[in-house]
């Protein structure tokens, strides 16, 4: 930012008019250079190219001409305006300034009148009026950038904003302006009034569940020839991921779901669409938000969508007692839904406890079993299951599975109530929840050689959510609005609306 003498008004008066001839002339040179014999020695994919580059430079000198003839913003040789203790404060000195700013379209150069005081920071009513931020970028560029930076990494963000628009940034700069970005998230999210969705569903549910995100390491990567046991080339820490959505009853029966887990593949392509669908899904996750103060958040999400508690309430979560624990302290007369592809799981390890992986045998086991805990009968499972242990005296890694699975249905027999649940139509699987995994950090987070930093992983996570949630654009206009009342006071902007 430079300052301005005031001898420099005329150019700054003339200086639209010049923009505008400037643009004239891109124009008929455009046109000259398409019809002219150069261009016709071209192939089209060179005659777009250079026509591309022209015809950026002309929307410049346009946009440039538009921004010379919105004036300085000179609001006369003082600007009064009221204070926040309703007092009235005069900017007594004046003087113009330039700033550049990147569009879309290349770099253009604003002059602006700014006023000043003792005691107080210069404000400049042109800025103001024209909405613009503090960085050198312009909003839309911003937005952009943030966008691409949440589909794919930096480079390829930094690249494709260069491809379409000419605009080079710096890495670190893309990477400040996404931190930026986020800074509105739980605020766009609590005070967001929730549009009614007729027939979206008689059954709110929400999934809670963790995933590892790869983060950089403190200090400098030892190096070895070896990875030793146990020891993983990457440290991991455990974000909270959750999913909220409606949904309508969906009745199943036990036999119904385990033929669809387990028939093969030629049968499962001819399976017809399910009945009932997740809809008006909202998805996000925190690194660095505290469990307990995450499980609220899952709770005044629901309570938004359904203050006055007419739906049923279902949650489902995995195994893990502290998830449970803290689920049952935030909520009241909800039903609490163990994962059964978490129950899978568990019985698989038995299984190939016993039997070869992959073995014909090992899938009965597996099979009869969950049809047994699907119909009820979890506690004839846990029963058998330590009954084999005994029996067979098994010792070490087997008895182990065994016993670890039954101690783990015995744990969790109340939210395993699955015969119930399915005659009611309530999910009993966290499909939605594990998608979002995989959407939401997986396949943006944990690319071959990320590594992440606490704040860094944090602002992906949470403009992510947006985006995958179908709330960016609603979000990047409540983001501006939030950053321009932060940049420009009240009474600045009760100034430039007169």
């Amino acid at each position: 930012m430079s300052a301005i003498t005031s001898a420099g008004l005329e150019e700054v008066g003339s200086g639209a008019a010049v923009a505008a001839l400037q643009g004239r002339a891109a124009f008929w040179d455009l046109e000259r250079w398409l019809a002219g014999s150069s261009s016709m020695r071209l192939g089209l994919a060179g005659v777009e190219r250079e026509t591309e580059c022209r015809g950026r430079e002309l929307l410049r000198l346009q946009l440039q001409a538009h921004i010379d003839r919105r004036g300085t913003g000179d609001r006369g040789p003082v600007l009064e305006a009221s204070g926040p203790d309703t007092l009235p404060v005069r900017y007594t000195h004046k003087r113009l300034h330039r700033r550049s700013l990147v569009t879309l379209f290349g770099t253009v150069t604003l002059t602006r009148t700014g006023y000043s005081t003792p005691g107080r920071a210069s404000v400049h009513p042109l800025d103001a009026e024209l909405q613009l931020p503090a960085r050198m970028y312009s909003y839309e560029v911003q937005r952009r950038l943030v966008k691409g930076a949440l589909q794919g990494p930096f480079d390829e963000a930094l690249e494709i904003l260069a491809d379409t628009t000419g605009i080079v940034a710096p890495k670190r700069t893309a990477e400040q302006i996404v931190r930026e970005a986020c800074v509105d998230f739980e605020r766009f999210y609590a005070e967001r009034a929730q549009a009614v969705h007729p027939g979206a569903g008689s059954i709110l549910v929400a999934a809670v569940d963790s995933k590892g995100i790869p983060m950089v390491k403190p200090g400098p990567a030892a190096r070895f020839v070896r990875q030793g046991k146990g020891k993983k080339r990457q440290k991991k820490r455990m974000s909270t991921v959750a999913a909220v959505f409606s949904q309508q009853p969906e009745v199943r029966t036990p036999e119904t779901i385990v033929d669809r887990l387990f028939s093969v593949a030629e049968i499962a392509t001819k399976r017809e669409p399910r009945a009932s669908r997740p809809c008006h899904k909202r998805v996000w996750a925190s690194l660095v938000t505290a469990k307990a103060a995450f499980i609220a958040d899952v709770r005044d999400e629901m309570l938004r969508r359904d203050p006055g508690r007419q739906q049923t309430w279902v949650i489902v979560t995995d195994g893990e007692r502290a998830l449970q624990r803290r689920v049952c302290e935030h909520f009241e007369d909800v039903t609490l839904v163990l994962d059964f592809l978490h129950v899978l799981e568990k019985l698989w390890k038995a299984a190939h406890a016993l039997h070869p992986e992959g073995s014909l045998e090992a899938a009965t086991f597996v099979r009869e079993r969950a049809l047994r805990i699907l119909r009820g009968q979890s506690d004839q499972v846990v029963k058998g299951l330590r009954q084999i242990a005994t029996k067979r005296n098994l010792q070490g890694v087997k008895a182990k599975a065994l016993r670890g699975a039954a101690d783990y249905f015995h744990r969790n027999r109340i939210r395993m109530r699955y015969d119930a649940y399915l005659a009611h139509g309530w999910p009993i699987a966290s499909g939605s929840v594990e998608g979002a995994c995989k959407n939401l950090i997986k396949d943006r987070m944990e690319r071959s050689g990320m590594r992440w930093t606490p704040d860094m992983a944090e602002a992906i996570l949470r403009l992510r959510a947006t985006y995958l949630s179908g709330d960016f654009e609603e979000y990047w206009e409540y983001h501006v609005h939030q950053d321009q009342l932060r940049l420009y006071p009240e009474e600045l902007r009760s100034v430039v609306a007169k």
